[in-house]
């Protein structure tokens, strides 16, 4: 039996082993309506896949000029399929550069002045070339003379095969009822063979096809499907299939930020007592006193007290308080909730006479520039000026304050999935992070969201405020309990796991009455012979000239060298021998290659190739 699963599957891989062999015993033979072989090749059957088929369904002629570009490009069509060519175009400018999907066409044998093409099919299913940025076009690369010399000619087969390949992809993009058979290259010119399949119909716009144009379809679809099939319904039925019901679950985490503009006076504003309150930008002056010369009259001695009340709405928006000046004809005392800051013109602390002869015959002034922000709690705060006077005299007290009325913000996390994400029953299943996808189906994307700057605020008070992310919407896939729904019984199938061995069977099974039954017997797996620890591959490779094109140009002409090598690797065969192609020399002969690390290196300089790029005015 082992030889004959071995026989097969040499004949299989004979058949299809490679795209080459697909092609060759199956793809064009069963689009062309000839036959087709078993795989032991013992029978043979014409397979009926096409409704019309032609000889050419198109030939590509190029024919390079002097300057290297392809001065000619003729497209002969056979539009309708019945075997005769009806259509022949000639390209109205010289190709300069094949794309993927297009062509570049530049000043004759330079890079100058390129425009840049993408192949289309008009209403009339017939190809023609739209002008676009170069960014819609992909796999650029450069064959006039700018790059090399006679590069068209060199690599004729390969420059027809992108250049017709770019065609035949806009076809089927645009009629996906047409399928290519087989490529012929014959010197200058490409020729496919091609059918109609997919659908014997005359409209393009297949029943088949429409998921492409409408993906959400599919659902939908499927679970109509789903409910006719009695096999998908006995699984759906079963314990297995019932006893897990799941619910989905969407929450946020979200970044709120409140943006506040304080007023002066919500810092800090007179409620009461003084005369006088003089504003200038964040700067404010708060008076007490009786200024006037001689607005007091004491006699012989006489106190007068002066208070004033100051509240505090935000401490930590205080700047600078001072006590800048006081003055009194003839003596003064200043005190903030009944404490004594100040006093003169000589030291008076208690809350009688001064300690001398009241009448100093003159006034005298004080700058002590006291700091008073300890003082200035949230709160009100009692400024107390008393003043003693003989005869006629006059007072006053000065409290500087310089305020910050910036812009502020104000910010919290608001975790609203904080009870879901401690249930050990749910797993986040999708996450989007400020637009990014970080999760999909519950695995991780690898992306994450570059820090983003907001603009808050309104116009007379924005602010930027840079964070790592602002909202995250996830959604959870959570277990949940039913008591409708019975419980998958996995007892018996964790009893042989745990209880086996390679070389006894354990088993433990449930009998009528509900009780169990166990029982070992011998086991033992057949042997599975030995097989090669690999397939055997060699590594090669082939110089070239880097004629990649870019929106900056050709690539080739930014290296210092542009000489590079195309990599290939090759299966071997029993003869263990390298089967290199045209102009490539061995890296590696035949052997367990494994160069996973240079693959990984090769991804990622892709991955990060194609990453996007955020230029800022500013170091990072």
């Amino acid at each position: 039996m082992e030889e004959r699963a071995r026989t097969a599957a040499e004949a299989a891989r004979a058949k299809s082993g490679d795209s080459e062999a697909i092609q060759r015993n199956y793809v064009t033979p069963g689009l062309s309506g000839q036959p087709i072989t078993t795989v032991d090749s013992s029978k043979a059957f014409t397979p009926n896949l096409a409704c019309q088929k032609t000889a050419t369904l198109m030939e590509v002629l190029v024919q390079p000029a002097s300057s290297g570009d392809l001065g000619t490009v003729q497209i002969a069509r056979d539009t309708d399929l019945d075997g005769t060519v009806d259509s022949r175009i000639n390209l109205p400018v010289p190709v300069s550069g094949i794309c993927a999907n297009g062509v570049i066409s530049c000043q004759p044998g330079t890079w100058n002045q390129c425009n840049y093409f993408r192949w289309d099919v008009d209403s009339a299913r017939t190809l023609k070339l739209t002008q676009v940025d170069m960014p819609e076009l992909a796999g650029c690369y450069c064959i006039n003379n700018s790059c090399g010399a006679n590069l068209a000619w060199s690599n004729m087969p390969s420059v027809l095969g992108d250049l017709g390949g770019g065609m035949i992809g806009a076809l089927t993009t645009a009629d996906p009822r047409i399928g290519v058979a087989q490529a012929v290259i014959d010197g200058p010119a490409i020729r496919y063979v091609g059918a109609q399949s997919t659908a014997c119909a005359s409209d393009p716009s297949l029943a088949q096809t429409g998921y492409r144009a409408n993906p959400s379809a599919l659902a939908g679809d499927a679970f109509v499907v789903s409910s006719s099939n009695t096999v998908f319904q006995a699984l759906a039925g079963s314990p297995v299939g019932m006893g897990t019901a799941q619910q989905m679950r969407h929450c946020t985490i979200e970044r709120q930020v409140t943006v506040l503009k304080t007023g002066a006076d919500d810092v800090i504003s007179r409620t009461n007592g003084g005369y006088a309150t003089i504003k200038d930008g964040t700067s404010l002056d708060f008076y007490l006193g009786s200024p006037n010369d001689n607005s007091l009259a004491g006699g012989s001695c006489r106190l007068f007290d002066f208070r004033m009340t100051l509240r505090v709405g935000d401490p930590d928006r205080i700047v600078e308080a001072r006590l800048a000046q006081f003055y009194a004809d003839d003596w003064a005392q200043v005190r903030i909730d009944g404490t004594l800051v100040a006093s003169g013109p000589s030291p008076w602390t208690s809350t009688g006479f001064p300690p001398s002869g009241c009448e100093k015959k003159k006034t005298f002034y004080a700058y002590p520039n006291l700091d008073l922000k300890p003082w200035l709690t949230a709160g009100d705060h009692e400024i107390w000026l008393r003043v003693a006077v003989a005869d006629g005299g006059e007072g006053l007290g000065q409290v500087h304050v310089v305020v910050d009325d910036s812009c502020k913000t104000v910010e919290q996390l608001v975790d609203r999935c904080g009870a879901i994400a401690a249930d050990p029953k749910c797993r986040v299943d999708s996450e989007l992070v400020d637009g990014v996808q970080t999760f999909r189906n519950g695995i991780s994307t690898g992306l994450r969201p570059l820090p983003q700057t907001r603009l808050l605020g309104t116009e007379t008070c924005p602010v930027s405020l840079t964070r790592d992310f602002f909202q995250k919407d996830r959604t959870y896939r959570c277990e949940i309990d039913s008591t409708t729904l019975p419980k998958p019984d996995t007892s018996r199938g964790t009893y042989i796991i745990d209880h086996s061995t390679e070389t006894m069977l354990a088993d433990r099974a449930r009998q009528g009455d509900g009780s169990f039954a166990e029982s070992t017997r011998p086991f033992s797996l057949p042997d599975r012979g030995s097989v090669p620890a690999c397939e055997s591959i060699c590594k090669t490779r082939a110089p070239r000239v880097n004629t990649a094109a870019a929106p900056a140009g050709v690539v080739g002409s930014l290296q210092n060298d542009p000489t590079a090598y195309d990599t290939f690797y090759h299966a071997c065969g029993t003869d263990n021998v390298c089967p290199t192609g045209p102009g490539e020399e061995i890296v590696s002969a035949c052997g367990c290659l494994d160069d996973f690390p240079e693959a990984v290196v090769m991804m990622q300089t892709v991955r990060l190739g194609g990453a996007d790029l955020v230029c800022t005015g500013t170091v990072r």
